[in-house]
């Protein structure tokens, strides 16, 4: 059965937002998406994907994140609720080393458990070998920049842009590749995805496949030539993995080493 993945990618998409009452009516806006990852002995686990300087950049120990339900009428109704990312000195969740990512494992409402994506859609290190992925291939983005939903009942803007970096390898020599797109504060931590599959190439290591994939995370923007930065997805997967070591969320980074937050700062 063919997959929408937009929308898809669109029921798995999150608000995640602090606000600071000490600074007036501002707020820290960010974006997330939940993915199905089970743990090793098979039980499920929804895990929330973002980038690390969202909760960076969150002082509280409270964070909001921004379900959407369907009524018994169609409409759909946007909820906050809250979402603790600190216990005193402890974070509750996982940031990688050396990239701009953080995970957590939630408990998300039964609908949106339902809605993660699967592990599997993340693009591994093969979608990226020659033929895969490719300068030039169009890339959908959700978000919300500016803190802007696209209605009031919460759900993420959809974009589209094109890779504008070589080469597009996943490794730690080339983690990272550019769209051509201006994007905003709030647009951190949107997924980045394929907007069609690789079955058009001839001689892509995934041709005939016809699976989705995401692609990466959009965590940093250049602002003078309206360019983002993408952390690909396989570190996306090597962060997950992460959170079954033993060390657990101790293994994050404090802020001061964080990635400059330039797309989740405080929202009028």
């Amino acid at each position: 059965m063919a997959i929408d993945l937009p929308v898809a990618m669109i029921s798995a998409t999150v608000q995640i937002e602090q606000p600071q009452p000490d600074k007036g009516n501002v707020r820290i806006v960010g974006t997330g998406f939940l993915v199905s990852a089970p743990r090793p002995d098979g039980s499920p686990r929804t895990v929330l994907v973002t980038a690390g300087h969202v909760f960076d950049d969150m002082p509280g120990a409270t964070a909001y994140i921004g379900y959407r339900f369907k009524g018994e009428d169609g409409a759909w109704k946007f909820s906050s609720q809250p979402l603790p990312i600190r216990d005193g000195a402890n974070l509750l969740w996982l940031r990688n080393p050396s990239q701009d990512i953080a995970v957590m494992s939630i408990q998300a409402p039964p609908e949106f458990a339902k809605a993660a994506i699967p592990l599997g859609w993340l693009a591994d290190e093969t979608s990226f070998e020659p033929g895969g992925i490719e300068p030039g291939d169009e890339m959908f983005v959700l978000g919300f920049p500016q803190g802007y939903a696209a209605n009031p009942s919460g759900f993420p803007i959809l974009r589209a842009a094109h890779i504008s970096s070589y080469p597009v390898v996943a490794g730690d020599s080339y983690p990272i590749f550019m769209l051509d797109m201006r994007v905003f504060e709030g647009n951190s931590g949107g997924p980045v995805f394929l907007a069609s599959t690789l079955e058009r190439r001839p001689g892509a290591p995934l041709a005939g496949a016809g699976a989705p994939y995401v692609t990466g995370v959009l965590t940093q923007a250049a602002q003078k030539i309206d360019a983002a930065f993408v952390i690909e997805s396989p570190i996306v997967r090597r962060t997950i993995a992460l959170l079954d070591q033993p060390a657990g969320p101790q293994l994050a980074l404090p802020a001061g080493n964080a990635t400059p937050p330039l797309l989740s700062r405080p929202q009028p």
